[in-house]
């Protein structure tokens, strides 16, 4: 049992290479799109090899014909050197008919032939096959004389017809058994008395493809280096060029992240430098832009959070005479009563206003802290439900409480999270047109959520965009019934920001509005996925009809353009 155990590590490497080798292309893919130096380096050695493997082929081919002809011309010259130097002692000798004299001339003759022609494979023969007492008798050397089959019918009828030099390629053996290309020089001898004769001379071509092969694989060899080399040049040159680009981009990623004063290193004058110069200007000027709003932003805080703090105390004091007014108006007459309860009210309206400054002017400073406690986001839901419960009566809205989740403990500011949860619920309340509005609360592992969705007018996706803007609202033309601020949807992000949540919105017209608080169960934990979709998964009239409404709300233009609700009259449903 011992012994097996061994073999098991064994295998994972060659598991693991194969599975790596199987990623390589992703790998290259991937590279490929992200490196321009890969990118263009390859595309410039695939180009490269392939002018190569033309010029080589063709420079192969042209290598191999010039070769051929040049070998052919020098083999036919030395046939021809050699037969018009043993024709010559042909003519010059004189001949009286003695077969001695005719047999000597013939070994004269051979003996030319082998010392002119630069190969020992020659054959002679007597055209006419009539027999003569004076004729010398035919002789073969070298490779003619073993292989009588390497002169063909064609060639003996050609050079029988006409006196001119004739060749032939034929496969030619050598002594060891191998065959090598060849040329067989045909050509006629005038022998005085005894009449024609048939020379033939056999030359071995078996150095030319030895010459060709060494050539080829050297233009292999060089078009191989070529591309090494080009490689390596275009590397080169491209790193020269996009090292400064990539020096480039990262700075321009510190300086969008905000590091202001990072700066690319310039040298020399050429076109890079230039551009590394430009980019320093624009950088020197968007960090002398951002100081400078910077620095506005800073006097726009501490004038916010000046006036709100030095308002505070005349604040408290028409405050406190509003409130001596408003307790005593039973005791004014009714026009002087109506304007002690206005007074009163815009009086409370502008203190909340002063708060929310207060709260956003810390949010701008950056001073805000979490007092953090064990919360019940369930239970915290249904407090403000039930606090705002008179709210709703008075606009003759339903407002229901589903809480799958949520009802174990969560850190969490449970003053700043009530105050988010009431800011949606009373924004619901008010543009819900009194259908009902439905919160839910649940959770999972990684999060606690909660929605407010209303069935009211619903909004644009212009509109959705600005919801969470400071003083924005959606139709200025509606006016507001429960005094807000148009702070509180921007404090309310902030709030879920500060928990390291997230508050999202979904709405479209005639549908309603859906907004989605999410926070992490622990800090440093991302909330993601919402246990509460965003976008409801009710949608449409299955839903509506489910909440006892007929038909969604349609919406119209009046006449002062603003956004109108036609339809029939919403109900509440117990």
């Amino acid at each position: 049992m011992t012994g097996a155990n061994p073999t098991v590590p064994a295998s994972r490497p060659a598991l693991s290479g194969w599975r790596d080798w199987r990623e390589w292309p992703e790998s290259l893919a991937g590279l490929w799109r992200r490196s321009l130096r890969f990118r263009t380096v390859l595309v410039t050695l695939a180009l490269t090899a392939l002018a190569i493997l033309i010029a080589c082929i063709w420079m192969a081919l042209a290598i191999q014909n010039d070769l051929f002809d040049s070998r052919k011309d020098q083999v036919l010259a030395d046939a021809g050197r050699a037969t018009s130097q043993a024709q010559a002692a042909l003519n010059s000798a004189v001949v009286q008919g003695d077969p001695v004299q005719i047999e000597t001339l013939m070994n004269s003759v051979r003996a030319i032939l082998a010392q002119q022609a630069s190969t020992n494979s020659i054959s002679v023969a007597r055209m006419d096959d009539a027999p003569s007492a004076l004729a010398p008798p035919d002789f073969a050397s070298g490779a003619l004389d073993t292989d009588e089959g390497l002169v063909t019918d064609g060639l003996r009828a050609a050079v029988r017809s006409n006196p001119q030099q004739w060749w032939q390629s034929v496969a030619l053996p050598t002594a060891d058994g191998r065959v090598v290309p060849g040329i067989v020089v045909g050509q006629q001898l005038q022998f005085p008395v005894v009449g024609s004769y048939e020379l033939y001379v056999a030359y071995d071509l078996g150095s030319a493809p030895q010459t060709l092969g060494f050539i080829q694989g050297m233009l292999w060899v060089v078009g191989l280096g070529l591309v090494v080399l080009i490689g390596a040049i275009s590397w080169f040159v491209l790193r020269s060029v996009t090292t400064p680009i990539g020096e480039a981009a990262e700075t321009s990623a510190k300086l969008a992240s905000g590091d202001l004063a990072v700066r690319l290193q310039v040298h020399g004058e050429d076109e890079l430098a230039t551009l590394g110069r430009s980019f320093n200007a624009m950088a020197d000027s968007i960090e002398s832009q951002i100081k400078e709003l910077a620095d506005l932003s800073l006097v726009q805080q501490r004038f916010v959070s000046d006036v709100s703090h030095e308002l505070r105390t005349p604040l408290t004091t028409i405050r406190l005479a509003s409130d001596m007014l408003n307790d005593r108006r039973d005791d004014f007459d009714p026009a002087t009563a109506r304007a002690a309860e206005l007074l009163h009210a815009q009086v409370q309206r502008f203190e909340t206003l002063l708060t929310d400054l207060l709260e956003i002017s810390r949010y701008d400073a950056g001073s805000v802290q979490l007092e953090l406690e064990p919360t019940s986001l369930a239970h915290l839901a249904e407090d403000v439900v039930a606090s705002m419960s008179q709210l709703a009566d008075q606009h003759g809205t339903d407002v229901r409480l589903v809480a799958p989740g949520g009802y174990s403990p969560v850190d969490m500011d449970p003053r700043r999270v009530r105050r988010v949860v009431r800011n949606l619920l009373g924004n619901a309340i008010e543009h819900g047109e009194g259908r009902p509005i439905v919160l839910t609360v649940d959770s999972n592992q990684r999060a606690v959520a909660l929605s407010v969705r209303d069935y009211g007018l619903g909004m644009s996706a212009d509109d959705v965009e600005r919801v969470f803007d400071r003083f924005w609202r959606a139709d200025p033309s509606r006016k507001r019934t429960i005094g807000g601020t148009g702070l509180g949807l921007s404090i309310a992000l902030g709030d879920a920001k500060l928990h390291g949540g997230e508050l999202a919105v979904w709405s479209e017209l005639g549908r309603g509005t859906n907004f989605v608080l999410t926070l992490p169960r622990r800090a440093g934990v991302d909330p993601s996925p919402s246990p509460i979709p965003v976008d409801p998964a009710d949608g449409g009239d299955d839903a509506l009809d489910a909440l006892g409404l007929t038909q969604p709300i349609e919406i119209a233009t009046d006449a002062s353009g603003g956004r109108a609700a036609s339809g029939p009259t919403p109900r509440s449903t117990p």
